[in-house]
């Protein structure tokens, strides 16, 4: 009647290396996107900023209307 003898180090460190693997696995399919997902995403961002860009305002250019204008002092 001999017991098996177990390292309690490696015990630990293969349990700690189980561990790793399985959440390697869930961060993966949390986070990992292919190449072309994230040159998708890209170009569609691109696209947004640059109608947005196209979309600003004009300047003012008839100011005689402003209520602030700095020379009107009450």
């Amino acid at each position: 009647m001999t017991a098996d003898i177990v390292n309690l180090n490696k015990a630990r460190k293969a349990r700690d290396r189980a561990e790793a693997v399985k959440r390697a696995a869930e961060n993966r399919a949390k986070f990992g996107r292919t190449k072309y997902e994230k040159e998708q995403a890209g170009a569609e961002r691109r696209g947004l900023d640059r109608g947005l860009d196209g979309a600003a305002l004009p300047p003012r250019l008839d100011d005689s209307n402003d209520d602030l204008y700095p020379g009107d002092v009450s």
